[in-house]
């Protein structure tokens, strides 16, 4: 592990916590209200407190700090010691995690989710940027490494192809920025979709190319889903396509993310934690970073055992 990799890696943290406080303020939110917030930019007051989403990065971001991968067994560990029933975890994870953290073995609790098919849900995805931004320079390694960070919680293959395209979608921003490069958003999102599997998500994605950078945001919502049924399917490409046509500008991504709805905090998550990471942590204004909570000091000092 370099300090350059550990520093992306706390860059996207960064931008993909804020995004994630700012968004779950949203949640459960009438359309008039998010309506008046969006369109006048008008900031919540603080503190903006992190959802499971941002919860589920520490994990993340501290594995990779102290292994320089993806450790199965101790993300698990990690998921399971730091589940807070209090941050907005979905019906399947709360039970997943509740099991873990009672000592339960994660292997083998994931793969009987959902009848056995395993979880497609987003989960994997809102949690996986941080890996793309460690691993960027190598694309074989970002692929494995959020397939492997995925597979605890989300073992069908929708979930973990919505994780790895978030991941590559991350690397590719940081490969962009240290080439000076300002990828096109139908390029951005071709050389994301060659690492995806066959599958929904994957199609989604194709479909986000199809329709192109002008349609507006409802619109591509509306053709690409908004998380709203939490869904990798319904989230990864509707997030895709945004982070792709806002690459350069933080502030505009999130709001734009936000107003179209649905499960905001993770697709403002997924949204930030890959486009911060070309725009840079100095795209992110002032007053959103003070008003988001501080995070736990346990993701940079703890060491998780075997």
């Amino acid at each position: 592990m370099t300090d350059a990799a550990l520093q992306r890696t706390l860059t996207s943290l960064e931008g993909l916590s804020i995004a994630d406080s700012l968004g779950g303020f949203f949640e459960g939110f009438g359309a008039s209200s998010i309506h008046f917030y969006i369109h006048s930019r008008q900031l919540p007051n603080p503190p903006w407190h992190f959802t499971d989403d941002t919860n589920m990065a520490l994990s993340v971001v501290s594995i990779l700090r102290q292994c320089g991968e993806i450790h199965q067994d101790k993300l698990a560990r990690s998921f399971g010691e730091h589940f807070d029933s209090t941050r907005g975890y979905g019906l399947g994870a709360r039970a997943l995690l509740s099991r873990i953290q009672l000592g339960a073995y994660w292997r083998s609790l994931a793969s009987e989710m959902f009848g056995g098919a395993g979880s497609y849900g987003n989960g994997g995805a809102m949690r996986v940027a941080p890996i793309g931004a460690f691993f960027a320079n190598d694309l074989g390694a970002v692929v494995k490494n959020a397939r492997l960070s995925a597979e605890i919680t989300h073992s069908h293959l929708e979930g973990i192809a919505g994780a790895v395209a978030v991941a590559v979608a991350a690397a590719i921003a940081v490969q962009s920025r240290e080439k000076g490069y300002s990828p096109p958003h139908r390029a951005f999102l071709e050389q994301v979709i060659v690492h995806v599997p066959e599958g929904k998500v994957r199609q989604g994605i194709l479909k986000a190319i199809e329709i192109g950078e002008k349609v507006e945001v409802k619109s591509a919502a509306e053709i690409l889903g908004n998380g709203s049924f939490i869904s990798a399917q319904d989230t990864v490409p509707f997030a895709l396509w945004n982070a792709a046509r806002h690459l350069d500008n933080y502030e505009e991504a999130i709001w734009t993310t936000l107003s179209a709805g649905g499960d905001a905090d993770t697709t403002a998550a997924i949204v930030g934690g890959i486009v911060v990471l070309y725009a840079g942590l100095d795209s992110i204004p002032q007053a959103w970073r003070e008003r988001r909570e501080p995070l736990p000091a346990w993701y940079l000092e703890e060491t998780t055992p075997e």
